[in-house]
């Protein structure tokens, strides 16, 4: 059964309370990052770990996620551990529905709020392009290509306007179909080793760019 706290806890702000009190205020010298995001966030440091260690990395994605929910949370799991720059990967659950309809302007909205409330706190911000998906395992026949293709047009352009950094996994890691191939994620959403491969160096650099702004 289900306790009163968990059913209002909407947002998962009890996922990472404790853990960023354990973490702290970052050192003086420290080039702190947050990634904020969903399913395929969190699945990063699950499946290449490697990636996260000896860096002052901090992994905030929650599975199943959509942009409303971060939103909620981006105060805490986020602004409140003072990062330097945060890379936010967030829409694909929005667009299949996880939390009720929402339009791509209510997407888009989302992340820019993250981010005016990133640069309001003098936190760098990267806003990383949604990944292509053909469909959705779990939501069959919403044929989301063509929507990811259009509100990831439309964080490009934000982004470039207001002088964020945007990371463009879409264009290196799509197929013929608009979609995710196998060998970068069998389930065509979550990415396999080898696709964490791929945005590896495509997100230290975006990092880096960032940092030297």
């Amino acid at each position: 059964m289900i306790n009163v706290s968990q059913a209002q806890d909407w947002a998962n702000l009890e996922q990472f309370r404790a853990d960023n009190a354990k973490i702290g205020l970052p050192g003086a010298d420290e080039d702190r990052v947050v990634f904020m995001g969903n399913s395929i966030t969190i699945g990063w440091i699950n499946t290449v770990p490697e990636f996260f260690e000896g860096k002052p990395y901090i992994n905030r994605g929650i599975s199943g996620q959509t942009t409303p929910q971060m939103l909620v949370r981006f105060r805490q799991d986020v602004i409140a551990l003072q990062p330097k720059v945060v890379v936010i990967l967030a829409g694909t659950n929005d667009i299949a529905g996880n939390t009720g309809p929402s339009t791509l302007e209510m997407i888009a909205d989302n992340i820019k709020s993250m981010a005016e409330l990133a640069e309001a706190h003098g936190i760098k911000v990267v806003i990383s392009s949604v990944l292509p998906a053909y469909d959705y395992s779990w939501k069959p026949g919403l044929e989301p290509s063509k929507k990811i293709i259009k509100l990831n047009s439309m964080l490009r352009t934000y982004a470039e306007k207001q002088g964020h950094i945007y990371l463009d996994y879409f264009s290196v890691m799509v197929d013929e179909r608009n979609g995710l191939p196998k060998k970068y994620s069998l389930d065509e959403v979550h990415p396999t080793k080898l696709g964490y491969e791929v945005m590896a160096p495509l997100a230290e650099a975006a990092i880096a760019k960032a940092l030297a702004n």
